[in-house]
């Protein structure tokens, strides 16, 4: 799995999130995918992300002299390793994260810019809620929505099937007063 500091880079965070769950693509392609990123920054992070073994290359082909390489996201290495989570700082949190929503943000922004968009019938969704849980009982919840998530992924193009990205964030609700038992309060009279 690959570190923190490869994969959550804006910029190859996006080129990650083209390559989830789709063919092979040809720096070509992404560039189609991702028109807004300067051709030499792109090869720049590929080349980064094929070093870090996040990438991988499939296919090769030569076109007009020079070799055309296919790339997909090597699916053991397209997450943080678990050991490289549990050592972030607060402030590398910070970082990733601030990075992760800026990434959404840029998503839905080229979403609704897109001449054809129409949340209502495309099913855009985002929602929050919050619940209350044991530790067992958040596991189990994760590991469900996980399976839901992960059990569609070899999904094809198929059957009139839409791309949908589909982003989670948990994050603990740090109470304002110390845990204890719930207490009832009267009603102001007056």
């Amino acid at each position: 799995m690959a570190t923190a500091d490869v994969l959550l880079h804006p910029v190859r965070m996006r080129i990650l999130q083209a390559l989830f769950d789709a063919d092979p693509l040809t720096t070509g392609q992404l560039r189609e995918r991702l028109p807004d990123i300067p051709p030499a920054t792109m090869y720049r992070h590929i080349a980064v992300l094929v070093d870090a073994g996040v990438l991988e290359v499939v296919d090769e082909r030569r076109v007009r002299g020079t070799v055309e390489r296919s790339y997909r996201v090597h699916q053991d290495q397209g997450a943080i390793d678990p050991a490289a989570r549990e050592a972030m700082t607060r402030d590398d949190h910070r970082r990733a994260y601030t990075t992760f929503a800026a990434s959404l943000m840029g998503d839905f922004d080229r979403y609704l810019a897109h001449p054809d968009a129409d949340p209502h019938r495309d099913g855009l969704v985002y929602r929050q809620a919050a619940v209350w849980l044991t530790d067992d009982e958040f596991t189990a919840m994760v590991a469900e929505i996980e399976h839901a998530v992960v059990s569609r992924i070899g999904n094809t193009r198929d059957g009139g099937r839409t791309r949908r990205v589909v982003s989670l964030v948990v994050v603990p609700d740090t109470p304002l007063t110390p845990p204890g038992p719930a207490t009832a309060t009267r009603p102001p009279t007056g």
